[in-house]
């Protein structure tokens, strides 16, 4: 009845950040953590590792032993490590992977009727959306609920031929409204419907089948794969890279003639960039692109 009264709660109050334009600039009051306070005080350990090299980052949630449950304290370490230092030159690219046999097995239902928890979640996945460089899931287990949803919400994701992916809350009575959102924007309607009426899981075959992740390599080859991605974009300009993103997500829900506006603006754009005008130059003169970024 408690997790009842707490939907009910936030059905009646939307959070303000869902008030917010989606294309808007992330400000430091949505970013910063706020009175929440820093993850990884002493409060609030940290549950993910992270490191930096060549312009990638990789985040690694870690916290196998609560199947990398993305409760407000993952959730917390988690947005810290895409924050950090977002706007640096030197960051080109992020990766989120897992320890341990499961990926995340999604919410924490004991924090669903606190609406600093319900909040942290959909932040989170907006955060993804919003930020400037491509953020991959390096996919190696079960993703379930919320964590297929991270999945979902990553620009790209690599899975291992021993992934799978599920939104089984239905099975215990709570419907995975929120998964929902990135799953159905991933995949076709029915293939979500099916995922979010049965609660049965799909193979990384089928989940690359109908466009939940990017590609399934064995598992010996994920790490590798993954890294040849990532290496890939790192080695691009970070400018060309963000503007791309920001478009291609803001042109998507658009009508077509909307769509071809906002991406020939994009065009015009990515010209005045002192990347542009170096690529154009560099493919007119035969030569390697010196990036400024």
């Amino acid at each position: 009845m408690a997790v009842v009264a707490g939907l009910r709660a936030f059905r009646a109050k939307w959070p303000s950040w869902l008030r917010r334009n989606p294309w808007a600039p992330l400000s430091a009051g949505f970013c910063s953590p706020g009175s929440a306070g820093p993850a990884g005080s002493e409060s609030e350990p940290r549950l993910t590792s992270t490191r930096q090299q060549d312009g990638i980052r990789n985040i690694v949630l870690s916290h196998p032993r609560r199947r990398n449950a993305l409760s407000l304290a993952m959730l917390k370490s988690l947005r810290s490590d895409i924050l950090h230092e977002a706007e640096s030159e030197d960051l080109k690219v992020i990766i989120i992977s897992a320890e341990g046999p499961v990926f995340s097995s999604g919410h924490d239902l004991k924090e669903l009727t606190d609406a600093q928890g319900r909040d942290y979640h959909a932040e989170v996945m907006m955060l993804i959306r919003n930020h400037p460089v491509p953020i991959l899931a390096m996919v190696n287990g079960l993703a379930t609920a919320a964590g297929c949803q991270l999945v979902a919400s990553c620009d790209i994701a690599v899975a291992s031929d021993k992934a799978s992916f599920a939104t089984p809350g239905v099975n215990v009575g709570l419907f995975c409204s929120t998964p929902a959102v990135a799953l159905g924007r991933a995949v076709p309607r029915k293939v979500a419907l099916e995922m979010l009426f049965t609660g049965e899981p799909i193979s990384a075959q089928e989940a690359l089948h109908h466009g939940l992740i990017s590609k399934v390599v064995p598992e010996e080859q994920l790490e590798a794969e993954t890294m040849r991605i990532a290496k890939k974009i790192a080695s691009l300009s970070r400018s060309v890279v963000a503007l791309g993103k920001t478009t291609f997500y803001k042109q998507l829900p658009q009508d077509l003639r909307t769509a071809y506006f906002l991406a020939s603006q994009a065009m015009v754009d990515n010209l005045a960039l002192q990347d542009g005008q170096e690529g154009i130059e560099a493919f007119i003169q035969k030569r390697k692109p010196i990036w400024s970024h």
